[in-house]
């Protein structure tokens, strides 16, 4: 049984994950850590509507990975809290011996490389994981196919409007994974002058836009928009449950145990 902590447990996400953990074979919940003061010391369970399940929300990070180490099998945390703290909690649990799996976005390049250096230096499996989504690993791997056919691509992402960090992670990797190619994307047609600053998006890596909307009503969407002479080609993925995450959430949780070092993106691992 893999010994899970939950931190983020009382959010959007950390609630669909104390579900689909507390259903799933082969690992049990252990921990579960939040900072909303309205549910500290509550059962976890009885919190996110699944029944009691015997697990106190609590506050203290540090007290319950050292409490997961308690077990025979090495223990996991999946993280799902804000970009501010992300990279301190995952620091912690690798430094703590247990596998990180985040799907907190914000972690800047420097903060990734950190990060590796310091779970090879641990021999600790750790992934960092954008987006849970199967049909988004799907998206990429058909942008990239794209990318060879044109020249031109532009990426709009659409989150609900309590997301802290623009552009989304899975945009950000999205454009990782189109760039790097030899090719420098939409090239000049005409000397172009933002009249409103920032009206053109963010500019990635081989300069490619990418675009970001935030609504009450969303959850999480992506489109990459690929355009020539006389055509367009779209490709577009919508979340309308959270649940969607939680086949790749709980494979993350299993195929982490299988690692000595981080992994970044969900791709890595199918």
């Amino acid at each position: 049984m893999i010994p899970v902590v939950v931190n983020g447990a009382a959010g959007k996400m950390g609630r669909e994950v104390i579900k689909a953990v507390s259903q799933a074979e082969g690992m049990t919940l252990v921990g579960a850590v939040d900072q909303n003061p309205a549910y500290i010391g509550e059962d976890v369970g009885e919190v996110v509507g699944c029944g009691a399940l015997e697990v106190p929300l609590l506050n203290d990070l540090q007290g319950t990975l050292v409490m997961a180490t308690q077990y025979p099998t090495q223990g996991v945390m999946v993280d799902f809290t804000h970009p501010d703290s992300v990279y301190e909690n995952t620091r912690t649990a690798i430094a703590y011996g247990v596998r990180p799996v985040v799907g907190t976005t914000g972690l800047t390049d420097k903060q990734l490389s950190d990060l590796t250096d310091f779970a090879e230096k641990a021999t600790t499996g750790a992934l960092v994981v954008p987006n849970f989504s199967i049909g988004i690993v799907l998206l990429q791997q058909a942008a990239i196919q794209a990318s060879k056919y044109f020249d031109h691509v532009e990426i709009i992402e659409l989150h609900h409007n309590q997301k802290a960090d623009a552009p989304s992670g899975t945009a950000i990797k999205t454009a990782q994974m189109l760039s790097g190619n030899g090719k420098t994307y939409n090239p000049a047609q005409v000397e172009e002058q933002e009249t409103l600053t920032g009206a053109r998006g963010a500019l990635a890596n081989d300069n490619i836009n990418v675009h970001s909307i935030r609504l009450p009503g969303l959850i999480a969407h992506q489109e990459v928009i690929f355009g020539a002479s006389g055509q367009t080609y779209t490709l577009r993925h919508d979340t309308t449950d959270r649940a969607a995450y939680m086949p790749g959430v709980i494979l993350a949780i299993r195929k982490v145990t299988e690692l000595k070092s981080l992994v970044y993106g969900l791709e890595k691992i199918l």
